[in-house]
C-alpha cells in the first residue's frame, strides 16, 4: 500500500535516450509505465526524447499541431530550442517533446568546460556515444528549464526523472540552473559494471574489492563514469531497478540508492482471448515459414519453438550460453522438432533477399539456402560472435537435425522485410524463452515473456530472476514452479549452466498438453504480480523522497505547496 503521506507531484518531465526511440529495456519501462502515470497526472507528465527522424515519419510518435503550440514557437524564437510535440504511441498517449540536439555541439566544448568547473566532468575522456548522449541531456535540461518557465511552475511540485547515465548531464543542468525543481536520478545498470562484464572480468567474486574510479581508469570509462557517479550524488533522490545494482551502485558509485524501483509491465500490451490466440497462430506459422524456407526441410507445425533476444551483448546476455545449451539439446537426438531462435539485433545490410524471394512462394522450398541459420545479411559475418559459435559447434541445420537454430539480426519493427512483425507478435508465438544473463540489472525480456503467457528460464544474476523466485514463492498453488525457472549462476559455472537450460528444455518438450496449459497460466499469473499497479508506489516514494530532499536542499523555506496530500491512495493511481 501507498504510504498516506506520500507526495503526489503536480508535473513530471521525464527523459531517456529511448523516449520514443525502441532500443533497448529502458523503452520498455517508460512506455508500459506511461498509462500509469498519465492515469496519475492527466497530461502533466511530458516525456522528452532525441528526435532522431529528421524528415522521416517517427512510427513511435503522433506529432500534434496544438499541443504546447505557443511555447514551441517561443522556445525556437527566444532559445533555439527546435523540439516536436506530440503523443507518444503507447498505452496512455501521455504528451512527448522531440528535441533535435545537434545545434549543441557548436557550443560543446563550452557546455564541457562548464561541467568541468562545476561537477569536476573531464569529457576530455569521452569518446564513442559520449558526445551524443551529452549534447541530448543538455538540450533536455534546456527544454525542461524553457518548460518550467512557460507553465509558470514555480508554485508546484515538480519533478525532472533522468534515466541512466545518457541524460545525466540535463539532471545537473537542471540542478544548477532550476534548483527549486526536485530531481530523480535511475541508473537501469552502471556504466563500469557493464564494462567489467563486458571485458571478461569477474565482476561478482570481486565485487568488494574493485574501487569504480580505478576501474574506470583501466577500462577508459572515466567520462562515463564521472558523469553517472556525478548524476547519483546530485540526485535529490537516486535511484535503481533492483537490489543486486544497487550492491553495485553502492561499491562503484558509492552510492547507495535511496530507493529500488522495480521494472512493472502494462497487460495492455497483451492481446486477450480471440485476438491473442489469432496472434500466437500467425507468429507460429511464420516463425516456422521461415525455418523451412531457409533449410528446405518440412516442418511439423508441432514443432517446439524456443528464443531468446535482447540487446548484443554477447556475455552479458548469455547468448553465448544459449547457443551452448541449444547444442546440448541436440546432442539428446530428441524426437520432437526443436526450433531455436536468437533475435537479437545485429549490424545488418537488409534483409536476404534469397530468402526475401523464398517466402514470396507459395510453396516450400526442397534445399537449404547457404547459411541456413541466417535471416538477414550482416555487414561483417566473419566477425560477428553468434556466427562464429554457430560455425565452431557445426551447427549446419541440416535436414535430419531435430534441432535447429536461427539467428534474427534484426530490429522486429513490424519492418524487417522477413517476419514483418513486431517484437511483441513474434514473442507470443514461442513455447520457452531462455535468458541466462551474467549481467543483467533487471531483465525485461522474461517478464516480458510471461506476460505473453510463454514460459522462461533466466538466472539469479538478473534482478528479474531474484524477484521472481521470491514472488513465485508467495503463489502456493502453483505447485511445479516451471513458469520461470531461475537457475544459479556465478563467476565460473558456465557449462553447468547450459547443461541445466539442456534439461529444462527436454522436460518442457516432454510435457503433455495439458501440463503446458497450466504452466501457461501460471506464467501469466506471476507477470500480474509485476503490473504497474503493484511496482507504481515505488516511484510515488521515490518523488517524495526527492521532494523531501528538495526541501532541506533549500534550508527549511516556506513552501506551502509540497505540503503532503492526505488523500493520496492507490486509488488515486
Amino acid at each position: 500500500m501507498i504510504h498516506t503521506e506520500n507526495l503526489t507531484p503536480d508535473y513530471v518531465f521525464e527523459s531517456s535516450w529511448e523516449v520514443c526511440n525502441k532500443v533497448g529495456g529502458i523503452y520498455t519501462v517508460l512506455s508500459t509505465r506511461a498509462k500509469t502515470l498519465q492515469e496519475l497526472l492527466q497530461d502533466k507528465i511530458i516525456f522528452i526524447g532525441p528526435d532522431l527522424q529528421e524528415e522521416k515519419k517517427n512510427p513511435e510518435f503522433v506529432e500534434s499541431e496544438t499541443i504546447l503550440h505557443e511555447w514551441k514557437r517561443q522556445a525556437l524564437e527566444n532559445e533555439s530550442l527546435k523540439v516536436r510535440v506530440g503523443r507518444w504511441d503507447v498505452p496512455g498517449k501521455p504528451i512527448a517533446v522531440l528535441v533535435d540536439f545537434l545545434p549543441f555541439y557548436e557550443t560543446k566544448d563550452q557546455i564541457y568546460y562548464q561541467m568541468w568547473e562545476k561537477f569536476g566532468i573531464d569529457s576530455m575522456k569521452g569518446y564513442g556515444d559520449y558526445d551524443e548522449a551529452c549534447m541530448f541531456a543538455y538540450a533536455v535540461g534546456r527544454v525542461i528549464e524553457s518548460l518550467y518557465q512557460f507553465l509558470q511552475l514555480q508554485n508546484q511540485r515538480v519533478i525532472a526523472h533522468f534515466n541512466e547515465w545518457t541524460v545525466g548531464m540535463g539532471l545537473l543542468y537542471v540542478q544548477d540552473r532550476v534548483p527549486s525543481i526536485a530531481t530523480v536520478f535511475t541508473t537501469h545498470a552502471t556504466s563500469i559494471g557493464r564494462s567489467i562484464c563486458s571485458n571478461n572480468k569477474p565482476l561478482y567474486d570481486l565485487l568488494t574489492r574493485y574501487n569504480g574510479d580505478q576501474m574506470a581508469k583501466e577500462l577508459n570509462m572515466e567520462a562515463k563514469h564521472a558523469l553517472e557517479k556525478q548524476a547519483a550524488w546530485h540526485a535529490d533522490c537516486f535511484t535503481t531497478v533492483s537490489e543486486i545494482t544497487g550492491k553495485e551502485c553502492s561499491q562503484l558509485l558509492e552510492k547507495t540508492p535511496d530507493i529500488i524501483t522495480p521494472n512493472g509491465f502494462e497487460s495492455d500490451f497483451v492481446a486477450k482471448g480471440k485476438a491473442f490466440d489469432s496472434k500466437r497462430q500467425i507468429a507460429r506459422e511464420n516463425l516456422i515459414r521461415v525455418a523451412q524456407q531457409l533449410t528446405g526441410d518440412a516442418i511439423s507445425d508441432d514443432a517446439f519453438l524456443v528464443a531468446t533476444s535482447g540487446r548484443y551483448e554477447y556475455k552479458n546476455k548469455g547468448i553465448d550460453v544459449f547457443i551452448e545449451s541449444i547444442q546440448r539439446v541436440k546432442q539428446t537426438q530428441p524426437q520432437r522438432t526443436i526450433l531455436a531462435f536468437l533475435l537479437i539485433p545485429a549490424w545488418t545490410k537488409g534483409p536476404r533477399i534469397d530468402l526475401q524471394e523464398r517466402l514470396q512462394q507459395t510453396v516450400p522450398a526442397h534445399a537449404p539456402l547457404p547459411y541456413p541459420y541466417l535471416t538477414h545479411e550482416l555487414v561483417e559475418p566473419e566477425k560477428d560472435k553468434v556466427l562464429e559459435y554457430l560455425r565452431y559447434l557445426h551447427f549446419l541445420n541440416q535436414n535430419d537435425d531435430k534441432v535447429k537454430i536461427f539467428f534474427v539480426p534484426s530490429y522486429l519493427n513490424g519492418e524487417d522485410g522477413i517476419f514483418n512483425l513486431s517484437y511483441y507478435d513474434v514473442l507470443i508465438g514461442l513455447d520457452l524463452t531462455i535468458f541466462p544473463s551474467y549481467y543483467e540489472p533487471w531483465g525485461y525480456t522474461p517478464l516480458e515473456s510471461i506476460a505473453f503467457h510463454i514460459p522462461t528460464i533466466t538466472t539469479n544474476l538478473a534482478g528479474f530472476g531474484i524477484w521472481a523466485k521470491t514472488a513465485s514463492s508467495h503463489m502456493p498453488h502453483i505447485k511445479q514452479k516451471e513458469e520461470a525457472i531461475v537457475i544459479e549462476r556465478t563467476d565460473n559455472n558456465y557449462f553447468e549452466v547450459a547443461e541445466e537450460i539442456k534439461n529444462a528444455v527436454i522436460r518442457y518438450v516432454e510435457y503433455g498438453s495439458m501440463q503446458i496449459s497450466k504452466i501457461r497460466k501460471a506464467a501469466w499469473a506471476l507477470s500480474k504480480q509485476a503490473d504497474w499497479a503493484h511496482f507504481f508506489q515505488y516511484y510515488l516514494e521515490a518523488y517524495t523522497l526527492a521532494f523531501r530532499s528538495k526541501m532541506l536542499d533549500l534550508k527549511g523555506k516556506e513552501n506551502n505547496s509540497l505540503q503532503p496530500n492526505k488523500n493520496v491512495t492507490t486509488n488515486n493511481i
